[in-house]
């Protein structure tokens, strides 16, 4: 299902980019700009199982869609003047900004110098657990154990105790089950299912976590980086809305306190984990406002517009996908209205 998904999708950003209508829609539309979504900058090609491809773009992309960007007419700007930009109540430029969910290693390898060649400014959400290595990135785990394994041991969750993932076909079934049953699981469920997996599979979640994700050290060139800003991202990365309220709340105010503490600046931006309306709604929004964040954003898709200045810590934002990495797409993307009325339709 999830590849006709995809290859439906891919259909559509052929005929819009291949026809005049993403600029005849633009032209008319009062989308004032796009905060885009990204998470992984990497110049390899994934393998052939790689399901969490979706999150990564090459570093040749990025550097496509910025020049691009620009010579569509788009600012490359600051989240702080991203807003701005919204409340104005005069006309301004079109304008993208660019977030980073996570701090993986690589958006420091491979994603800073494209950003600096732009002189692009960009926000970064850090998850504080990640960067202590103590957090479970158990989508990556996920695929990682059913990549090198040709049977998954599922205990009581399976009546024979274990699934077969030889083929393609069945990693790729099996992994889209249990990534949607974990997705609905209360989030100590999940842990302990991730946790459980890791250990019958021998895989080291934290050896994971410390490779994949910057260290404190290492995020200290993005906090003295002029073009960056550091968010907020929780603590522990757990879908909010699963958590009882004052649970939800000290994640993530235990995160602004503690990016305070170690980068001397307290962070006034937050992305939600996943971002999905599952993982954050109304009460997750009034709880970012209530802890003094300037704003918050979703994965909810969509382009800014005059309104969401009464929204701020519901924002959209368009995920820049790796199945979509086409020069051509660059002009889909930049069109809010279409992401816009995606969000709409659920």
């Amino acid at each position: 299902m999830n590849n006709l998904k995809y290859r439906a999708i891919g259909a559509a950003f052929d005929f819009l980019s291949l026809s005049r209508i993403p600029r005849l829609i633009r032209r008319f539309d009062h989308c004032k700009g796009l905060i885009f979504t990204l998470h992984r900058v990497l110049p390899d090609t994934p393998a052939r199982f790689a399901p969490n491809s979706i999150l990564q773009i090459t570093p040749d992309f990025l550097d496509t869609f910025l020049d691009r960007a620009k010579s569509f007419g788009f600012d490359l700007v600051s989240l702080d003047e991203a807003l701005n930009r919204v409340a104005s109540a005069t006309p301004v430029r079109p304008f993208i900004t660019l977030t980073f969910d996570d701090a993986y290693r690589d958006n420091l390898t491979h994603a800073l110098p494209v950003l600096r060649k732009h002189d692009c400014p960009f926000t970064l959400y850090v998850p504080t657990a990640f960067i202590d290595g103590e957090g479970e990135i158990w989508w990556q785990a996920l695929e990682d154990i059913i990549a090198k394994n040709d049977t998954i041991l599922l205990g009581t969750r399976h009546p024979d105790g274990r699934v077969e993932t030889a083929s393609l076909e069945q990693k790729t079934q099996v992994f889209k089950d249990i990534y949607w049953q974990m997705r609905t699981m209360p989030e100590p469920e999940r842990v302990a299912f991730i946790r459980d997996l890791a250990l019958d599979h021998d895989y080291d979640l934290y050896a994971q976590c410390r490779h994949l994700i910057m260290n404190w050290k290492e995020l200290d060139t993005f906090v003295r980086e002029p073009l960056c800003t550091i968010g907020a991202h929780t603590v522990r990365h757990y879908e909010l809305a699963k958590l009882p309220e004052a649970e939800a709340r000290r994640e993530i105010a235990n995160s602004i306190s503690m990016l305070a503490t170690k980068t001397g600046t307290e962070p006034r931006h937050l992305s939600y984990p996943i971002g999905a309306s599952r993982s954050a709604a109304q009460r997750e929004f009034t709880l970012a406002a209530e802890l003094g964040l300037r704003s918050a954003v979703t994965t909810r898709p969509g382009g800014l517009y005059a309104a969401h200045n009464t929204s701020l810590h519901s924002l959209p934002r368009v995920s820049l996908n790796g199945n979509y990495q086409k020069a051509r797409y660059v002009d889909v993307f930049l069109t809010g209205a279409l992401f816009s009325l995606m969000g709409a339709r659920g």
